[in-house]
């Protein structure tokens, strides 16, 4: 053990922070925790969750070492208000930011200053705390710039400029860090966060790393593409367009996108084993939302939603089921697959327990940490979970066990027909049992309803936005 633990253990110990089982046995220490999120990456787009025209082995290396979760689900259906669910550990009835709204003249809509976040309670048990990649939850100076919750930032503070992979500038903290616009930002961030591990190898940290890898624009440098333009010649006449770069070959280009994220992944991975930190580090991989369809993208020939209805912007299961790999040396059994139901929410309870720090009681979240750690059956599970999105008409949706309740078109119909799935039976949600069963309709009815607290910045119906 280094001095720098050293002390830290000795100073829990004179506190009287070092925690203990209920049987007396002292508990290890908190771990390092490592949260990785891809940006509009499916379902289907990892090797290790069914992709085929491409390979992923250093994510899917997660699933080997640790556990893949087969019934995750994202915050939302676009950027921002996934953040902010993942965030804060709210769903998007409760949490403050549930769409994507602009600020002038860089940045999002700002939380308040006072939003208890995932790092403002890390710090609270010692971590420090670093953020690489895309905010999205308060521009520049604003009430919850992301300085204003983590140690360290460095990255795109605002989804718009995150739309190109070769922006005039990224922020450091608080200074602009101007570019040439012709450098791939993505690397400058990967390179910015091993240089954080590196750095804070002797104290626990807490690292979020919101890569934008593969939203919207199919850019990535020439080496990661070509090779795959050899393997998809049939696509060598297809243009995307997106952020004001046209792009040949954007199938192939998708996939150089994320096989070069898969190497830096890898690059991560290696360095946690080089520094010997792997027995102390808790890493997690997951995804925003589902896959989308621009710039050129052609999900549906990369099957990136698997066997799932629907895409980003949707409430169906293929815009908000998520991967989710969770790996820890030692803690965590190697090669287990978990059909737990859980969410982006999830996160801030589970990262509160493995930290010792108690968890915010206005929460929706249930910590995973049984799940995680190979205890089923002590695993807490999830009354329900629930989704609203006022965008795109406004549309509402809950899970409850296999029932699955979709309501959509609610702008035009407050009133609008609730889908019923079963999951179980219909994970690609093609038939409505609504007529069939009308006790659960009657069930998800009441929790669309009471999981809903009205908001006149993303007004689900038009009596909030009109204030009555």
């Amino acid at each position: 053990m280094d001095s720098c633990r050293f002390l830290i253990l000795f100073l829990a110990i004179l506190c009287g922070g070092l925690r203990t089982s209920a049987s007396g046995a002292e508990e290890s220490n908190p771990p390092n925790i490592i949260y990785i999120l891809l940006d509009d990456a499916g379902y289907g787009d990892l090797s290790c969750y069914g992709q085929e025209h491409f390979q992923t082995p250093n994510m899917d290396s997660l699933a080997e070492t640790g556990m893949k979760f087969l019934q995750h689900y994202s915050g939302s259906t676009v950027c921002a208000p996934t953040r902010c669910s993942l965030m804060t550990g709210k769903h998007t009835g409760h949490c403050v930011v549930r769409g994507n709204r602009e600020v002038k003249p860089e940045g999002q809509a700002p939380m308040p200053a006072d939003t208890v976040t995932i790092p403002r309670l890390l710090k609270k048990a010692g971590y420090v705390t670093g953020m690489f990649g895309k905010w999205g939850l308060g521009a520049p100076g604003s009430t919850s710039d992301p300085t204003e919750h983590f140690d360290v930032f460095y990255g795109y503070n605002c989804q718009r400029e995150a739309h190109t992979y070769y922006p005039e500038h990224l922020w450091s903290n608080n200074e602009m860090v101007e570019l040439d616009g012709k450098t791939y930002a993505h690397d400058l961030i990967v390179e910015q966060t091993l240089k954080f591990i590196r750095d804070h190898r002797d104290e626990p940290f807490f690292l979020y790393v919101p890569v934008t890898i593969p939203h919207a624009a199919m850019h990535v440098p020439a080496e990661s593409h070509d090779p795959f333009r050899k393997v998809f010649p049939e696509f060598e006449e297809v243009e995307g367009e997106y952020a004001g770069t046209t792009v040949t070959n954007p199938v192939a280009a998708f996939a150089g996108m994320m096989t070069r994220l898969d190497d830096q992944v890898g690059d991560l991975l290696e360095l946690v084993r080089e520094l010997g930190l792997e027995e102390e580090t808790l890493i997690m991989l997951s995804s925003d939302n589902g896959p989308h369809k621009e710039g050129g993208h052609k999900p549906d020939f990369f099957d990136s939603n698997g066997p799932l209805r629907g895409h980003k912007r949707d409430l169906y299961e293929g815009g908000i089921r998520a991967p989710l790999l969770a790996s820890w040396k030692g803690k965590i059994p190697a090669g287990k697959v978990s059909s737990q139901i859980s969410a982006h929410w999830d996160m801030l309870p589970t990262f509160c327990d493995l930290a010792g720090v108690d968890v915010p009681s206005d929460v929706d979240g249930i910590s995973l940490k049984e799940e995680l750690m190979g205890n089923p059956d002590k695993q807490q599970p999830h009354e329900y979970l629930y989704w609203e999105f006022s965008e795109r008409g406004r549309s509402q949706a809950a899970r409850k066990g296999d029932w699955k309740a979709v309501r959509n078109n609610l702008k035009a119909n407050p009133d609008a027909h609730i889908e019923l799935y079963n999951l179980s039976e219909d994970l690609g949600e093609e038939i409505d049992l609504s007529s069939q069963e009308p006790d659960v309709v009657k069930e998800m009815s009441a929790i669309l309803k009471d999981a809903h607290v009205p908001s006149a910045t993303f007004p689900l119906f038009d009596s909030e936005a009109s204030g009555k």
